[in-house]
């Protein structure tokens, strides 16, 4: 694969900057940890930790590297994803929203909307939005005329401009739009059960003009900057965005089970004493354990393709998408299972409430849904011969 500005050939991004990433991820647990209880108050992440996440590079991790980001591979993103999500599921669902979207513009936009958003050097702008409910786009001289409604723009409140699906209203393409935070109406309603600190409002757009070059086509994987990463398109690295939250919150889970149970050691009737606390806990673990290494066999399979300058095949489509599947469900397991052994403890407010609430506000996303589980089971059983994933469905190509 060829990055289109340099005609070089590029494999996935390996070197130093992963651990070093993962390192500054960790080493700020305790700083956004603390904040998260002030976050959820105020419906999005704290100014410090926001500071504390550009500094330590972690919104660049996504960013073509010859636009000065890290370009980590799958594994590595999930890594990275892990350690933020362990300190708190919102911080880490904000990171995954804005730097995959960034970095995916900065794959795909062209030459006049790159130099715009990244070429003024200082901090990365943020972009953030939604790219499963589509607006309307109307082609125009230049560019395209976009309105419309979306819902669930993780992320948007800390960036600076809104990453939209539309569809053309003449051809009926799906394109990936990308606007400025002054065409966009932010709706504000973000009353919810958990994820409260990602302010994952709604917004409109009302006939704001999108000049070509701020777009690309939704299914794009052919980057005009970058490496083998991009070449999976946007559906299948958002993948990557909520396997790697999965892993981290889950890990995160089950620590705070084990110190709650060890901090009662030693007093009668505790959870440290019980045999069948001791079984549970066992299998909670083994269970997260297999759908970790799940996640971890389906996206190492699929680097080793992408570093052979190869496409996924289906079968290895249908495995990212049902190893996300599995450890998305089998956390919600965890949760419920964690809840219950901290009994009324759970019910203040503190990490396991604030955990459990995330869990079960993660697993209604679409990446995740029974849809999707379906149709790789039709794929697994030899069911569908002859078609291939659109995104999140099997279809035979047209």
């Amino acid at each position: 694969m060829s990055d289109a500005t340099t005609g070089k050939t590029l494999r996935l991004h390996t070197g130093g900057g992963a651990a070093e990433l993962v390192a500054r991820a960790r080493a700020l647990e305790e700083v956004i940890a603390g904040e998260a209880r002030a976050a959820e108050e105020r419906g999005r992440l704290t100014d410090g930790v926001v500071e504390a996440l550009h500094d330590a590079g972690i919104f660049g991790m996504w960013l073509p590297a010859p636009l000065g980001g890290a370009e980590l591979s799958p594994g590595e993103l999930i890594d990275v994803l892990a350690a933020v999500s362990y300190a708190d599921p919102s911080t880490g669902w904000v990171v995954m929203a804005t730097a995959m979207v960034t970095g995916t513009a900065g794959a795909y936009l062209g030459e006049e909307a790159v130099r715009e958003i990244f070429g003024g050097g200082g901090r990365l702008p943020l972009i953030a939005g939604q790219g499963t409910r589509a607006g309307t786009a109307v082609r125009e001289d230049g560019g395209y005329r976009l309105s419309g409604r979306w819902s669930f723009g993780s992320g948007i409140l800390h960036s600076s401009y809104a990453h939209s699906l539309g569809v053309v209203e003449d051809t009926g393409e799906g394109r990936i739009f990308i606007t400025p935070m002054e065409d966009v109406k932010l709706l504000g309603n973000w009353d919810v059960l958990g994820l409260r600190a990602t302010g994952s409002v709604d917004y409109a757009i009302d006939g704001a003009f999108v000049p070509e070059a701020y777009t690309h086509v939704v299914t794009c994987d052919m980057p005009l900057r970058g490496g083998a990463l991009y070449r999976l398109g946007v559906l299948d690295q958002a993948l990557v965005c909520h396997s790697g939250w999965a892993v981290g919150v889950g890990r995160r889970l089950l620590d705070e089970l084990g110190a709650h149970a060890r901090a009662r050691a030693g007093r009668a009737g505790q959870l440290a004493g019980s045999d069948a606390f001791h079984t549970g806990y066992a299998r909670a673990e083994a269970g997260f354990r297999a759908a970790e290494a799940l996640v971890r066999e389906a996206w190492g399979d699929a680097e080793r393709t992408l570093d052979a300058g190869e496409a996924l095949s289906v079968r290895q489509e249908t495995l990212i998408r049902l190893a996300l599947n599995h450890i998305t469900w089998t956390l919600a397991g965890v949760a419920d299972f964690v809840y219950a052994s901290c009994g009324t403890s759970a019910l203040r407010d503190g990490p396991v409430q604030r955990l459990f609430r995330d869990v079960h506000t993660g697993t209604q996303h679409i990446t995740s849904g029974p849809r999707v589980l379906a149709e790789c089971g039709r794929e697994l059983a030899g069911l569908a011969p002859g078609h291939v994933w659109h995104i999140l469905d099997l279809a035979i190509p047209s």
